[in-house]
């Protein structure tokens, strides 16, 4: 079986997908917005201004961010846009991520009622809009039952300040215990070439309980790409990849050669590495038999464009089994502090 052509035309819609059962339907491409005021370094305001108005014009339908992001920041730097195109956009963000009182450079997860109460009301005003479409637990508190928090994420649908809820990082007993309170219409973890431990067990919960999968990170944060090779050594000092141990050190070198395969691939479509990893990300929904929703993060006009390309792209069986080994053989932790993730509980 050939390999089909990447197509380049940067005009055409890309197609749309469901956030799960009785979800807003959006393009099956996201946008991630977190770069565009937060830990990526030094931002071109103006120029992610255009990169929201472009993906739109794409069929980019879907935002996400989050009340973490450069602390709140993020949230307010969306807020015109929102305004313009408020009837267009599915908006996404997120609460679970606090300052530490005892080191404010430091977070910790909080999942009470009272701080998710008071987190929705912050990001309404941020944000400047009376509902959120979507929102996410960012990350969950142990010792906090998940039934409790979902409880109250869904007095907020019920109070008409959330039209529909979301987890991040969660087991798939997690997501069936929180399904069975009120329904889960996404399911936000990192889902890529380099990380795909989900596959385990979180995927087949979603597909069984009809709750459509948004992978962060599609592209490694950018290492799929071939961008960088050591973040320690070429990303500023304010850009926080030079703290996650897969990008530094020997472990950059070692997986630099992982890419090896993926150039391979993307010489067969006349694509990029980058779109070759989210074809694979965006191919996924069809395995797995889900709505799979990727959010690449960019604050460029020419990657959002390069991004959506990516959705006309299809990898032949023996591309996929090519690419397949990779993720087994990544060196270091997504994370330097793992306890931020559903690892530790899976």
């Amino acid at each position: 079986m050939t390999a089909e052509r990447n197509t380049t035309d940067a005009t055409a819609p890309i197609p749309t997908a469901r956030l799960g059962t009785g979800g807003p339907e959006v393009g099956v491409q996201g946008l991630g917005c977190m770069g565009m005021s937060f830990a990526y370094g030094p931002t071109d305001a103006d120029e992610a201004r255009a990169t929201l108005e472009r993906a739109l014009e794409l069929g980019v339908t879907f935002y996400d961010t989050a009340d973490a992001y450069a602390a709140g920041e993020n949230e307010k730097f969306l807020a015109p846009f929102l305004k313009a195109h408020r009837d267009e956009v599915v908006l996404a963000t997120k609460f679970a991520l606090a300052i530490d009182p005892d080191d404010p450079t430091k977070r910790i997860i909080r999942n009470d009622p009272d701080y998710i109460r008071a987190c929705v009301d912050a990001s309404l005003r941020r944000l400047g809009v009376e509902a959120i479409d979507l929102y996410y637990m960012h990350r969950r508190d142990p010792k906090v039952p998940i039934e409790e928090t979902v409880g109250v994420m869904a007095e907020l649908v019920a109070a008409g300040k959330v039209k529909h809820l979301g987890l991040s990082e969660v087991t798939g007993p997690e997501l069936r215990a929180a399904h069975a309170v009120h329904p889960i219409a996404a399911l936000q973890s990192e889902w890529s070439l380099f990380s795909r431990d989900i596959e385990r067990g979180v995927v087949p919960a979603a597909a069984e309980l009809g709750v459509a999968l948004v992978p962060y990170s599609p592209l490694g944060r950018g290492f799929l790409t071939g961008s960088f090779v050591s973040a320690d050594k070429e990303l500023g000092q304010d850009d926080f990849r030079r703290q996650q141990p897969r990008f530094t050190g020997d472990n950059a070198l070692a997986n630099v050669a992982l890419l090896e395969p993926v150039r391979t691939v993307a010489e067969a479509h006349g694509a990029s590495l980058g779109q070759i990893a989210l074809a694979w990300v965006q191919q996924q929904a069809a395995l797995h038999h889900l709505p799979v929703i990727p959010i690449p993060g960019t604050r460029k006009r020419t990657r959002v464009e390069e991004n959506t390309a990516a959705t006309r792209i299809r990898l032949t069986d023996a591309e996929l089994s090519a690419l397949a080994p990779i993720a087994a053989q990544v060196a270091g932790d997504r994370y330097a502090d793992m306890t931020f993730t559903s690892a530790g509980r899976e």
